[in-house]
């Protein structure tokens, strides 16, 4: 971090008046319970920095929320004075600085809550998955949680959510059953199938584009084990491995996540020594039904790919299956690996200096496709496979392109400029209309922004709530 500006503005020339909500920031140290921190203070630097350094962030404001009221007041603080607000827990999936504006961190109101008889979790907006995991498991239940126990619960699930589970129980944010939120113009919106619907609907998918959520409910699931981990095979079966995935995921059964991935593994002591500092094949499976029902299916993988290198399946409980993720990843969706893409993907990781580290090809598809009535605004649920990449290396990206469909899913994004990509035309329409209606100043537009629609001429402006 280079820059250095001391009246609260972007570098770059800045949104708002800086001096004006410098000022009001000042004011809110004596209304709020967290800390607030100003450019030029002590504690400043460290408050404004994102998980990764893909982006430069300078807020005129840093609130370091402790309550609801606290949320109240930095939202007011942002819309009173026109600049953006910008909303970060642990720092994933922040890929907009908020320069002049308010950021609001939500880490400290990590309360967690698990009802076992209804199978509901109740979180806070600074929530990891570590505690939601480890809360759930003493009732023998798991929630929809992502591939990190690091990662934050809220903003993953309002981006769509896909885990391990998720070809058996769906989106994470298809499992929401309720959301406590505050709204653009400083309200508490209770928000549920019942009550604010399209506002329901918006959240489940569409990011935090419509409000803060200061509280989320959603359902949890009785899982207590799983067969689960990695099988590394030689990394000159990756073709054959590849081609034979692309006609075995249509007879997967829902109960069965799998990615099979290219990966020069580092040397670590964490990997498998016989495959440590080593290009191999990785099978990465998690499985919730019985060890010898997976390996029945896993089978004609197996075959094909010849005797693994190393096998890390085992029966663990789900709070040991850590799975693991992707730090710069570029991901595409795509309907089919026809032979020019697997060729790609198979040769894209060398013994080299290439910057290209890993490719990764997962099977989506199962209770993802098939949402309930009602399911929010998860985009291309039809795909069955999506490629991931490293983002850094545009000429890999360039050469999958004419295999994929172009869309693609929010949590995974780093590009704000292809946010519409992550939806269905359709759904991204609506989206706009709901974010006119809750928030026509698009005051939530620290993130992969849902713009308001434009208001028809001679149209009515229509009323939140």
């Amino acid at each position: 971090m280079t820059r250095r500006v001391e009246d609260g503005s972007s570098p770059a020339g800045g949104l708002g008046s800086g001096g004006a909500v410098r000022a009001a920031g000042r004011r809110l140290r004596g209304r709020v319970a967290g800390a607030v921190h100003l450019p030029g203070d002590e504690g400043y630097d460290a408050a404004r920095a994102p998980l990764f350094d893909t982006i430069d962030p300078w807020p005129a404001v840093v609130v370091e929320a402790r309550s609801e009221g606290d949320v109240r007041a930095a939202v007011g603080v942002a819309a009173g004075h026109g600049v953006p607000l910008a909303v970060q827990a642990t720092g994933h999936g922040t890929h907009v600085p908020c320069d002049g504006g308010v950021l609001l961190r939500t880490a400290a109101m990590d309360a967690v809550q698990v009802d076992p008889v209804a199978r509901v979790a109740r979180v806070g907006p600074g929530a990891c998955w570590g505690r939601v995991i480890e809360a759930a498991a003493v009732y023998g239940l798991a929630p929809l949680a992502g591939s990190s126990p690091d990662v934050g619960v809220t903003g993953y699930t309002l981006g769509g959510g896909v885990g391990w589970l998720a070809r058996r129980y769906g989106f994470a944010a298809d499992s929401v059953v309720r959301a406590r939120v505050v709204t653009a113009d400083g309200r508490l919106a209770e928000v549920d199938g019942g009550r604010h619907g399209d506002l329901f609907w918006a959240l489940r998918g569409g990011g935090g584009n419509f409000g803060v959520v200061t509280s989320l409910s959603f359902r949890l699931y009785p899982v207590r084990r799983v067969y689960a981990g990695a099988v590394y095979f030689p990394a000159a079966r990756a073709a054959e491995l590849l081609a034979r995935y692309r006609e075995w995921v249509g007879s997967a059964p829902d109960g069965l996540s799998t990615a099979v991935l290219v990966r020069r593994l580092p040397d670590a002591p964490e990997i498998p020594a016989v495959v440590r500092g080593r290009r191999a094949v990785v099978l990465k499976v998690l499985s919730t039904g019985a060890p010898g029902r997976a390996e029945r299916a896993l089978r004609p993988l197996r075959a094909v790919a010849g005797a693994a290198l190393h096998d890390g399946l085992e029966r663990v409980p789900f709070a040991e299956a850590a799975m693991g993720g992707t730090r710069s990843a570029h991901v595409e969706f795509a309907h089919d690996l026809p032979d020019a893409l697997v060729e790609v993907l198979a040769g894209a990781v060398d013994d080299g200096d290439s910057p290209v580290s890993a490719v990764e090809v997962r099977h989506w598809g199962g209770a993802m496709a098939r949402p309930g009535a009602g399911a929010g605004p998860v985009g291309h649920r039809a795909a069955p496979l999506s490629v991931t990449l490293d983002e850094r290396v545009p000429e890999l990206v360039a050469a999958v392109r004419p295999h994929v469909t172009g869309g693609s899913f929010l949590n995974f994004l780093s590009d704000p400029a292809r946010t519409a990509s992550a939806y269905a035309a359709d759904d991204w329409l609506r989206l706009a209309r709901v974010k006119r209606e809750w928030d026509p100043g698009n005051v939530f537009r620290g993130n992969l922004n849902i713009p308001p629609a434009v208001e028809p001429a001679g149209e009515p402006a229509v009323a939140a709530g």
